[in-house]
């Protein structure tokens, strides 16, 4: 194929050969799909209903949980649907959408993750100002920020990238439309627009990165201040969650986008990419309630009421 002009639809990486096991992918990432779905549904809702919930925290907790559902819907119900009916296919416009919403959510996740950094580190080192700094009208601003950085952020990617001639075929190497994928099946002369926007990401990230570990560096440095060792178990218990779910994040990310290309197959690259795109959105809401004493009381009272 000359152009991306004449490309109709995309053949996605397939998880299996075989019928049987075609099935099996089909009901694991099912119960891993419902799964998240009931976890960060649950999380909404109970917030959403405790008015003692809404505070900074759990605002931004609320927010995070939309990301992840919107995360998991972009790529896991295609595959599903493409392991069901035994083909590869996406149509052209389905591919875009990935490229786009993709980019965006997982950008506005790492961005709100940022956010909650912030968060915790106001409640630990200024506690007398945390009504001030992080008033409603600052948090919606905050969030908001982060959805509207995302969104801008993905469009730029998505524009740049389908500006590009498409000429090494539609076979993309991964389970769902990403942009390295994409790129990969371009022309040789024509990708370095947006391999330059790639590196400006990686810049973004490692900004976020750096921010996240500065704060949690006051934080533990004003933990570890506190006289009583219940107040400092109460304060990092607080934290955990978040610390989590930012390490699961990036642990995975940096490991599919930095590993070494001698290690780098498409079954490698495909549970890497399963690892960093399905799997945090799945468990965010087990790590958050976990420790989280309010949040599993209004839980609890919320699925008491409702039975």
């Amino acid at each position: 194929m000359s152009n991306s002009s004449f490309i109709t639809e995309f053949l996605l990486l397939p998880f299996a050969d075989t019928r049987e096991l075609q099935l099996l992918h089909f009901a694991l990432f099912l119960g891993i799909y419902l799964a998240a779905l009931l976890g960060n549904g649950l999380i909404l809702t109970t917030i959403a209903c405790n008015h003692h919930l809404h505070t900074p925290m759990y605002f931004f907790l609320l927010n995070l949980a939309l990301l992840d559902m919107g995360c998991i819907s972009t790529t896991v119900p295609k595959a599903m649907a493409n392991s069901l009916h035994d083909t590869r296919a996406i149509s052209y416009a389905g591919c875009a959408a990935q490229v786009f919403l993709f980019p965006f959510l997982m950008s506005a996740d790492l961005f709100l993750l940022t956010v909650m950094a912030y968060d915790r580190y106001v409640a630990i080192c200024k506690p007398l100002h945390y009504g001030t700094l992080l008033g409603s009208r600052v948090c919606a601003q905050m969030a908001a920020a982060a959805w509207g950085s995302g969104f801008l952020y993905a469009l730029l990617h998505t524009a740049n990238t389908f500006s590009l001639p498409l000429c090494q075929g539609n076979a993309v190497d991964q389970f769902f439309c990403e942009i390295t994928q994409i790129l990969k099946i371009s022309c040789s002369d024509s990708y370095l627009r947006e391999v330059g926007l790639l590196a400006f990401s990686g810049i973004l990230v490692l900004g976020c990165f750096v921010f996240i570990v500065l704060s949690y560096v006051q934080i533990f440095r004003a933990v570890l201040r506190i006289p009583s060792e219940q107040g400092r178990h109460k304060a990092f218990s607080t934290c955990l969650p978040h610390l989590v779910v930012v390490s699961l994040f990036f642990v995975t990310a940096l490991f599919a986008y930095l590993k070494h290309p001698s290690i780098s197959s498409p079954s490698l690259d495909l549970v890497v990419t399963v690892l960093y795109s399905v799997v945090p959105p799945a468990l965010n809401p087990l790590i958050y309630s976990m420790r989280n004493k309010d949040l599993k009381t209004a839980l609890w009272k919320l699925l008491t009421g409702c039975v």
